[in-house]
């Protein structure tokens, strides 16, 4: 059961946010320095048959289908993932590490726990497989299978298409963009700690400021490391700079009256223009209405002129870090609808709203 569950949900989580997913896998692979060795398209596969492969193993094992296959299949990915959780655990090179995508953020100390235990869970059914109780007969059991595959990737695709039906990012509707973006009073600081490197009659030595030695000792060098965290805003990283005068309008943009229309787009060079036909249309009914709209992109000035030579578009741009605007919507480019700072709407390039669900807002 509890291998069962665990697996059903790191593959539903890792299925309905497959670029969440693909996202993280570059993460690792930039991690081994193979930064953009890997195609996006094979990332984006090996983030869907990932999420199918935990889900079916979960679903298989919650109904003991195939239960001798089954429970060695599990071992076996269970016994490659662990030395990874040892390695995340030991050299930090990534502070989560996706396993439950965005829904659940576990430590690396946690992520090493958790799959040890599981590991042990694994060895226990494999070798007493015969005690899983059927459920299904055995001529209905390809029906449970066929179910399964389909299900999943179903779900996938849906989500690639449109969004996750599940948002457990900061920036889901209804989210107050400037409350995330607060630190509560009274909360842990971040802690630092400096170390003078001084010499004295040629020799050198480290001291701290606790117990730093008299003025007879010549500086040489310092150095200050992060000690603790303290903590972080689940929005710490969202600023918008207009690209036409460098101001920061963040602020503006988060407090202002009238409705705010953001056109996300990490990159304008990736991102689908099929749809700029009906962007156009939202433009200029944001722009009768009086409301404010801007693309935000971490693109550069030549995949800006590439897209407005391509869509004609006349709405302003700003730049935004990509991670965040990742973050913000899985979709290149997606709509965000803003009424001061709280998120009213979003949707993919795919499903983007008509001017009455705007209005609707």
């Amino acid at each position: 059961m509890i291998l069962a569950v665990t697996f059903i949900f790191s593959g539903y989580v890792k299925a309905i946010d497959p670029l969440g997913t693909q996202y993280k896998i570059q993460d690792y692979l930039e991690a081994v320095g193979l930064p953009g060795v890997v195609p996006d398209w094979l990332t984006l596969i090996t983030s869907v048959v990932l999420a199918g492969v935990e889900f079916a193993l979960g679903v298989f094992l919650l109904t003991a289908i195939h239960r001798r296959g089954v429970t060695k299949a599990t071992l076996i990915f269970l016994l490659i993932a662990s030395p990874i959780t040892v390695w995340l655990y030991l050299a930090n090179p990534i502070e989560d590490c996706g396993c439950f995508g965005d829904a659940i953020k576990l430590s690396n100390g946690q992520t090493l726990l958790k799959n040890l235990v599981l590991t042990l869970c694994a060895f226990m059914v494999c070798r007493w497989y015969s005690m899983m109780r059927l459920l299904f007969l055995r001529r209905a059991q390809w029906m449970i299978v066929n179910a399964t595959i389909i299900f999943i990737v179903a779900q996938s695709i849906y989500s690639l298409y449109d969004l996750p039906p599940f948002d457990f990012r900061p920036y889901h509707v209804g989210a107050d963009l400037r409350k995330g973006m607060e630190i509560p009073s009274g909360a842990e600081k971040p802690k630092f700690e400096t170390t003078f490197i001084l010499k004295k009659n040629g020799e050198e030595r480290e001291f701290t400021l606790d117990n730093y030695p008299d003025s007879t000792w010549e500086f040489v060098d310092s150095r200050t490391v992060q000690t603790s965290k303290g903590y972080v805003p689940p929005i710490h990283d969202f600023s918008i700079i207009l690209n036409e005068t460098g101001e920061d309008i963040t602020e503006k943009v988060l407090t202002q009256e009238k409705p705010v229309l953001l056109l996300i787009a990490p990159h304008l060079e990736k991102a689908d223009d099929s749809n700029f036909g009906q962007i156009d249309q939202i433009y200029e009914f944001a722009h009768e209405a009086g409301w404010t709209m801007y693309c935000l992109t971490a693109s550069g000035e030549k995949a800006i002129q590439r897209w407005i030579d391509i869509t004609g578009a006349e709405y302003p741009f700003c730049t935004t870090d990509a991670t965040t605007l990742k973050t913000i919507i899985r979709s290149n480019p997606g709509l965000l609808l803003l009424k001061k700072g709280i998120v009213k709407g979003k949707w993919s390039h795919n499903r983007l709203p008509s001017i009455e669900d705007l209005q609707s807002k």
